[in-house]
């Protein structure tokens, strides 16, 4: 059996183990555009930051690859993709061919018709590449706009605050990590990044990179006519699902991969997991691309065993993110802002601006389907539990969940038993 994985992140990874627990013995080729073994992509930030050094990257030990016997083509990028042939070929005009194939090709920065944009100075942030870049920009840079205020601009943002750039945020929605947080949640992080320096400007949207006359940025035009001064510009507004392989090939893409359960996309022969797959979701019991670390490393490794012929299905993923910012903890879990007036759905909000905390906690129909904590986050884990799993909820455990007091103990009597010991139980990972 030949293996192809076109991509080296998490999912990759993954996928090598999954294929490796049901066949030891088949071809595995792991295709990627980058030159660098896979390495910790949530770790890019704490790099540019300089809190770790390149040594600190790597996912894996390098041994890994020989371990799992697994072949590899860095520095080589997949331009097409024949689903009828069953190759992939490469921008070094090699074909390989294969029998199973996974795409782990991620996602790719979203980059809008900004006036400006093209040209020197400015920037992405998602690659190790993209960090070792920025890294010898905040040598001789003063100050720099993030135009982004999602987890990625943050955290790009964080990091430039402590190589000593002057930093503003620019975000259009109302607050920032809008798709993780609500108003509340978001003007408490503002604040903690408002308190060490970073400006950051929500509500309005950056109109025109401004240059000189030589083509040096010197700031960047708002919508709401304010100017910030700038000598880089890091665009980070997000990230789309690199489908443009599939796509080509005749394969279903939505907004990402479509999936089924085993990660199959509408050829049998194909597969897809990570920022790139739409896979299903474990609240919404929908396929919807959810682009988190446990999401892609998991669904890679379920793609792997059934690729290498298991039949495990993947039982969804959750929407969640977990980050600080300067000593502030936060948590984001499901369903944290349900649309206005949706049926079912209840919201418990606790905020103490003094201290910094807040709780939101969001129920549909007896059970809890999202949460956010900021601040105090000790039982992220005991909330994410009943999620998870579904339980439903008395007036006595929903009071206690409400009151900030979730306990193992109210979990359902032989809730254990039944899920981790059943005859034929499933592998968890």
């Amino acid at each position: 059996m030949k293996y192809v994985i076109v991509g080296n992140g998490v999912a990759s990874v993954g996928a090598i183990e999954g294929i490796r627990r049901a066949d030891p013995d088949g071809e595995i080729l792991v295709i990627s555009e980058e030159s660098t073994p896979t390495y910790g992509r949530p770790l890019i930030s704490y790099l540019l930051a300089g809190k770790i050094g390149p040594e600190r990257m790597p996912l894996r030990p390098i041994t890994f690859y020989d371990k799992f016997k697994v072949k590899m083509a860095l520095g080589s990028k997949v331009v097409s993709l024949d689903a009828k042939a069953k190759t992939v070929s490469t921008d070094d005009g090699n074909t390989h061919p294969y029998d199973k194939l996974l795409l782990a090709t991620g996602g790719v920065p979203f980059v809008p018709p900004l006036p400006g944009k093209d040209g020197s100075g400015v920037y992405s942030f998602t690659t190790l590449a993209n960090a070792e870049t920025l890294v010898d920009v905040a040598k001789n840079c003063k100050t720099a706009v993030v135009v982004g205020g999602g987890l990625i601009g943050l955290k790009a943002a964080e990091a430039l605050h402590d190589r000593g750039v002057k930093v503003s945020i620019v975000e259009l929605a109302p607050r920032v990590l809008s798709a993780a947080f609500d108003d509340k949640a978001g003007g408490l992080v503002a604040k903690r990044l408002a308190e060490v320096g970073i400006d950051v400007h929500c509500g309005t949207q950056a109109t025109e990179i401004k240059r000189d006359e030589s083509g040096t940025i010197v700031g960047v035009h708002l919508k709401d006519g304010s100017f910030l001064p700038a000598q880089a510009v890091v665009i980070a507004i997000g990230v789309v699902p690199a489908a443009a392989l599939a796509k080509d090939a005749g394969i279903k893409v939505d907004r990402g991969v479509v999936v089924d359960e085993r990660l199959a996309s509408s050829d049998p022969a194909v597969f897809a997991a990570g920022d790139v797959a739409q896979a299903k979701d474990l609240i919404l019991d929908d396929n919807r691309v959810v682009p988190i670390w446990p999401n892609a490393f998991n669904q890679g490794f379920y793609a792997g065993k059934n690729m290498a012929g298991a039949d495990s299905p993947y039982l969804g993923g959750l929407a969640m993110n977990s980050i600080a910012f300067y000593g502030l903890p936060t948590v984001s879990v499901g369903i944290v802002n349900p649309a206005p007036g949706e049926a079912g759905i209840e919201l418990s909000e606790t905020l103490d601006e003094e201290n910094a905390t807040y709780r939101k906690l969001v129920f549909k129909d007896g059970k809890l389907v999202g949460y956010v904590l900021v601040g105090d986050i000790d039982n992220a884990g005991l909330y994410t539990g009943f999620i998870r799993f579904k339980f439903p909820l008395d007036a006595d455990t929903k009071a206690k969940l409400v009151s900030g007091c979730p306990s193992i103990l109210q979990w359902p009597e032989g809730f254990f038993d039944e899920k981790f010991n059943p005859v034929g139980a499933q592998e968890i990972v």
